[in-house]
């Protein structure tokens, strides 16, 4: 090859990439309705986050985006599904920290989220709230971490599945507090919900949307929030780290992935498209209203973010020895 057909090559080159750039642009948005998968089953705050965002993301691309729950297996059987779905444009996730970060380090589920989905966008996050039925006679932490000690095993808590956030947030703290708990895995925040409510176990590191009503109408008893500061929505419920565990943290938050085959084009859009929501006043607003804090990013800062989620707590599954039940 010449010299001077180098610059014709090149430039041919570039001329076929913005050519391909620009048709996989006129796919967008996709011709068909679009499908935001989430892991949990509706009525948690994986579900109301879903709701919210997806109503604004179909009213500014002018396409029906329809939320499709998909609960079982900590949320991981939504992950496998997206990984092996569409490659379009026409599916996104609602990914949460346990399938993306937790699960990988405790069994074989199917697929590698950092290989085989796509990061899209941050999406929002919120402290766990320690819950009790306030018929359970524990008032404090204090009181939960008394009763854990005097019967060993015997204290029960709740979380919307193995490798899931409440699961790793009850984990951490039997650790920090030297005390035996006994975890039950439910298929969602909803179905848990319901059973604390029903005195079916102890207590339940709740997301504040689906914990917050029951607190107000006094069914349920507030003991400490994970993160390391107060939520402004929650002045007067100390953190774990006040309340004896200094520098306990252990935040919940859900990210949108996609499928790793979706092209690179498609997925800088739905950056754009949920960024844009996720900054919308009327969003913001109404995410506040439920407890949960937006968390829009570029598809690189979501990218660093999950791996050093994943160092934090595959490091907590290796000291615990926590397995899938």
């Amino acid at each position: 090859m010449t010299q001077r057909s180098l610059p014709r090559a090149a430039l041919f080159a570039l001329a076929s990439l913005v050519l391909a750039g620009a048709t996989l642009a006129q796919d967008f948005p996709p011709k068909k309705s679009v499908t935001l998968m989430v892991g949990f089953a509706p009525g948690g705050a994986a579900d109301a986050a879903a709701r919210l965002i997806a109503k604004k993301l179909g009213d500014n691309i002018g396409q029906t985006v329809v939320v499709d729950n998909r609960a079982g297996a900590g949320g991981n059987i939504a992950h496998q599904l997206v990984a092996n779905g569409p490659s379009d444009g026409s599916m996104l996730l609602l990914g949460s920290i346990g399938p993306l970060t937790i699960a990988p380090h405790m069994l074989k589920v199917g697929y590698d989220p950092f290989k085989d989905l796509a990061p899209v966008s941050g999406g929002v996050y919120f402290p766990n709230m320690l819950v009790v039925n306030a018929n359970s006679g524990i008032k404090t932490l204090a009181d939960f971490v008394a009763a854990a000690k005097k019967s060993p095993g015997n204290v029960t808590f709740a979380s919307t599945g193995s490798g899931s956030a409440s699961h790793l947030a009850g984990e951490l703290f039997a650790q920090r507090a030297g005390a035996e708990m006994t975890h039950v895995p439910y298929r969602g925040g909803a179905p848990a919900m319901q059973d604390l409510l029903a005195g079916r176990f102890t207590g339940y590191f709740a997301a504040p949307p689906t914990a917050l009503p029951h607190v107000e109408s006094g069914k349920l008893i507030p003991l400490a929030t994970t993160g390391l500061t107060r939520p402004a929505y929650l002045p007067n419920i100390p953190t774990v780290a006040e309340a004896g565990f200094p520098g306990f943290e252990a935040l919940n938050w859900y990210a949108f992935v996609a499928s790793a085959k979706t092209p690179a084009p498609i997925l800088d859009r739905w950056n754009l498209e949920v960024v844009k929501v996720l900054k919308d006043p009327e969003v913001r607003d109404a995410l506040t209203k439920h407890g949960l804090t937006p968390h829009p990013t570029t598809r690189a800062e979501l990218t660093d973010f999950m791996m050093k989620e994943s160092t934090k707590w595959g490091a907590i599954v290796r000291e615990r020895k926590i397995t899938a039940e």
